[in-house]
């Protein structure tokens, strides 16, 4: 059973953590991220091996180690583990189709990110918003992933409400994945630190209603991602961003809404992936 939530709707919409396995337990010691950086102000980040002395208790999974991303639309994509946890970001009822992950992310600004009813099914709910008293804070294992959080501002009826979007990092197969999620604003060194290393990035493409594709494409550059799969692909056209992007990208348009990787299957070139999808 996923944790339960307040389901109180208020002009914000949001939702209150109130029992196990979404948030850090109290008595738990977090685990300790492999991608997190210690980020510099100009131009990019100096890389710390912050590996622990003991494991985490993250179980490795047999097999080939290769993640399966697929594009279920709009900002929910499906990352099915090798050891076959899935998990659904900015899950909702406009996207779930009927699928059921074993985790679930969301983020609060349109209810196309979300869902006030999320399937009793889905083990993990994680959202990316938490109340002013606590902002979001989440360090979740999960079999063979971490799944931690970087919380942002958001807007909120013409003003900036703050750590109320989460940028979700899933660490799996040795991988770093992240999903920037309803992002507002350039983020700060602050934030690169939090985030760290990021080998795969979701990010909003609609040149406005999140942010600017020069904006976005500042952050995608210092994040110095080798995988870049576009969503939120309203707005502005998407080849404007691409175009944006400059020629240090290569673009790869897909056939298909998914494809495998591991980490020794990350192009060498920085490459902006195009699933289908809508």
């Amino acid at each position: 059973m996923h944790a339960l939530l307040s389901t109180a709707i208020t002009a914000t919409a949001f939702f209150t953590l109130v029992q196990g396995g979404t948030a850090r337990a109290q008595d738990a010691v977090a685990p300790v991220s492999q991608c997190m950086a210690l980020a510099r102000a100009l131009p990019g980040a100096t890389y710390a091996d912050l590996s622990p002395d003991a494991p985490l208790p993250v179980r490795k999974a047999a097999g080939s180690g290769e993640v399966h991303i697929r594009y279920a639309g709009h900002s929910t994509y499906v990352i099915t583990t090798p050891a076959g946890v899935t998990i659904a970001t900015d899950y909702s009822d406009w996207s779930s189709g009927g699928y059921i992950p074993r985790v679930a992310t969301m983020n609060k600004a349109h209810s196309s990110h979300f869902t006030l009813t999320p399937d009793e099914g889905i083990e993990h709910v994680l959202p990316g918003w938490g109340s002013e008293a606590r902002p979001a804070d989440h360090d979740l294992v999960v079999d063979d992933v971490y799944i931690r959080n970087v919380t942002t501002d958001i807007r909120a009826y013409g003003a900036m409400e703050a750590d109320a979007n989460s940028i979700f990092i899933f660490e799996v197969a040795d991988l770093c994945i992240g999903h920037l999620g309803h992002l507002h604003h350039p983020l700060e060194d602050t934030h690169y630190a939090q985030i760290g290393r990021l080998d795969i990035v979701m990010v909003p493409v609609d040149g406005g209603l999140t942010l600017s594709h020069s904006a976005m494409t500042d952050i995608l550059k210092r994040l110095h991602t080798s995988i870049v799969l576009p969503m939120h692909r309203r707005g502005r056209p998407l080849s404007d961003f691409i175009t944006m992007m400059g020629e240090g990208f290569t673009t790869d348009y897909r056939l298909d809404d998914g494809f495998a990787v591991s980490l020794k299957s990350l192009p060498r070139r920085p490459t902006i992936v195009v699933l289908q999808g809508v």
